[in-house]
């Protein structure tokens, strides 16, 4: 019987079955941030076992609060700062160096096709976009991976999407993600893996794969995956020149993480794209989804570009390209926070940064701040944000708050005209309908 690529995972890294489909797997890496680490550190030195399993597998970094806003974040700094020093965790990626974590972690090439990896933060599915197991956890699962290097999971059901049809000029991997979870809704595939997979796939650079598999847990995913292919070895080749004589030799290595052609799925579902148009979440739930033209005409008091989702250079590109030579509008407060060091010194390279500026908006330091409503960009009560950021629940920006998620083109779009609207970019076809 042939496997998935989640089932492949687990089963080159099982450890122990102690019961039903309960497997121990050893981890590859633990990832760590100053907002859900602290507390399983201090559980940790509560227990005496104030210690890691493997230094060299640990990252960390500051990224919600950054600079720390008040005593108590800069506490949660403090402690994950003491605690890298305490263990010899060299990467730590501190204020200067620090970045949006499920961005700056893959830039530094610490994810890798066949990795199995956790993390305090939902997001963490992210990093599955690389054909690695990638899954948010609790406290009590963090602190055991920090310890031992080991997590508990059941054994994946995986649910295989495959992506078909051609994509029209200025709709974007956002849109796309957004009318899948539409389509299967905030529960359609809780406790399994997304599998994503198609032509439409294929043809995705390794940050709109990241941004598909980012959201698959807006649909109840543990993990979001794509098989690796020559795509994922050019973004990694830097990082893994030394240990292949060709890109060849390690698209080889890595496809043995690919799917068997008669693996069994949870379910398989077809998802054509050829008439998708843009995207954009109503209400409180990232299930609520309608065309941007349903929403056209909604004021916004704020347009936010950046986060784990839409915060890398290519998300930068596309938004930059809306707003060149145009101002957004006078009610209107824009806000851009680059994803990493990295991508704020190719935007200020390439003349983004000042085309921002130019347009009106505040360009802020790599932060997750504003997509939880921390920092960088709270809304107040009855204001409406239109964000490039990854969930919409009541009050997620700030108390009282409404959040319409959306791509960077659209909320390029929207800050110019103040209101909910299509990108120029978007070329509308002739017949036009969601996916089918």
């Amino acid at each position: 019987m042939g496997k998935t690529i989640a089932e492949k995972i687990f089963d080159s890294h099982l450890v122990d079955n102690p019961s039903g489909d309960i497997n121990v797997i050893r981890l590859d890496a633990v990832f760590c941030h100053e907002i859900t680490t602290p507390v399983a550190i201090n559980d940790l030195v509560a227990r005496g076992k104030d210690r890691v399993f493997d230094p060299d597998k640990i990252k960390v970094v500051i990224d919600h609060v950054t600079p720390a806003k008040d005593s108590k974040t800069a506490m949660q700094g403090k402690i994950l700062r003491e605690w890298a020093k305490r263990n010899n965790i060299r990467d730590f990626f501190d204020i200067g160096r620090n970045g949006v974590c499920h961005a700056i972690f893959p830039e530094k090439g610490f994810v890798r096709p066949g990795y199995t990896l956790i993390m305090g933060d939902s997001h963490t599915c992210t990093h599955g976009a690389f054909g690695a197991f990638a899954a948010g956890v609790g406290t009590t699962d963090l602190e055991v991976g920090i310890l031992k290097g080991v997590c508990a999971f059941h054994y994946p059901l995986t649910i295989k999407i495959n992506i078909s049809g051609q994509i029209s000029e200025g709709v974007y991997a956002k849109d796309v993600i957004l009318s899948i979870i539409g389509r299967l809704g905030v529960n359609g595939s809780t406790n399994k893996v997304i599998e994503f997979t198609g032509s439409v796939v294929n043809a995705m650079s390794m940050e709109a794969r990241m941004t598909l598999c980012n959201m698959a847990v807006e649909a109840g995913a543990t993990c979001g995956i794509c098989k690796p292919d020559m795509t994922t070895v050019e973004y990694l080749w830097e990082f893994i020149k030394d240990e292949y004589a060709t890109k060849e030799a390690a698209l080889e290595s890595f496809v043995k993480f690919s799917p068997d052609h008669d693996a069994i799925y949870d379910d398989v579902i077809e998802h054509d794209v050829s008439r998708l148009e843009p995207q954009v979440t109503f209400g409180y739930k990232p299930d609520h989804v309608k065309p941007v033209r349903d929403m056209e005409g909604i004021k916004v008091d704020q347009v936010y570009i950046g986060s784990c989702t839409n915060g890398r250079i290519e998300d930068l590109r596309v938004a930059a390209d809306v707003l060149n030579g145009e101002k957004i509008s006078d009610f209107v407060r824009g806000i851009l926070s680059p994803a990493t060091p990295k991508v704020y010194n190719q935007a200020l390279e390439e003349g983004i940064l000042k085309t921002f500026m130019d347009a009106g908006f505040c360009v802020t330091n790599p932060t997750c701040g504003a997509c939880l409503g921390m920092s960088n960009g709270v809304l107040a009560e009855g204001e409406i944000c239109a964000s490039t950021t990854n969930r919409n629940f009541n009050g997620r920006m700030g108390k009282g708050g409404m959040v319409h998620l959306m791509s960077p083109a659209t909320a390029a779009a929207t800050a110019i005209t103040g209101y909910i609207t299509n990108s120029r970019l978007y070329k509308r076809q002739e017949m036009q309908g969601g996916a089918k």
